[in-house]
């Protein structure tokens, strides 16, 4: 009569454990937006001349990016020109100010012009950078749900981590609103 060794018998298999959560990088899900603290995601785009602007080019100073949807609409106008007004004391307390928004860059010269905008405006044609900050994306529309670009401010600190992240904000008073939290409202 054959005996069993207890130990090397097969046995009914544990339930197994829960498996850890995948990383999100192996995931397929979405990445998670960037928040106060993380590393700002990198960019080089052209701006409305033509030459590449990366957000490296600034290291060592701190920055404000604003995203926003359409070049010579009545609310990015107000919030460009409103940048610009406020853009001597901006320089003063060590910023500098780079719209990003998915106009070409010939949209972006004519914007500055006619605006008389001394900003820095970068062309996103493709939204990869305005997805990396979680500014492109799903939102309402005069009620309807359309993918666009999510109205967006982000301060960035001299070492390259974002500082304060604004999202889905209203033209209207925003510029205000990012003074206040650089201190200088």
């Amino acid at each position: 009569m054959a005996t069993t060794d207890p130990v090397s018998s097969p046995s009914p298999s544990p339930a197994p454990s829960p498996s850890p959560a995948p990383s999100p990088s192996s995931a397929h899900i979405a990445p998670s937006l960037p928040e106060a603290g993380d590393p700002a995601p990198p960019f080089s785009l052209p701006d409305a001349a033509g030459k590449v602007v990366s957000l490296t080019d600034f290291a060592g100073r701190s920055v404000i990016v604003f995203c926003y949807p359409a070049a010579g609409t009545p609310g990015c106008t107000t919030e460009a020109c409103e940048f610009t007004a406020a853009g001597p004391d901006l320089d003063t307390a060590g910023y500098t100010v780079i719209g990003i928004s998915p106009d070409p860059p010939e949209k972006l010269a004519e914007f500055a012009e006619n605006e008389h905008l001394d900003l820095i405006l970068l062309s996103d044609q493709d939204r990869t950078v305005l997805r990396s900050y979680g500014a492109f994306g799903e939102k309402k529309n005069y009620g309807t749900t359309v993918q666009g670009v999510i109205r967006s401010t982000f301060v960035i600190g001299p070492d390259g981590r974002i500082v304060r992240a604004m999202r889905n904000v209203k033209a209207t008073g925003h510029v205000a609103r990012v003074l206040a939290a650089v201190g200088l409202g």
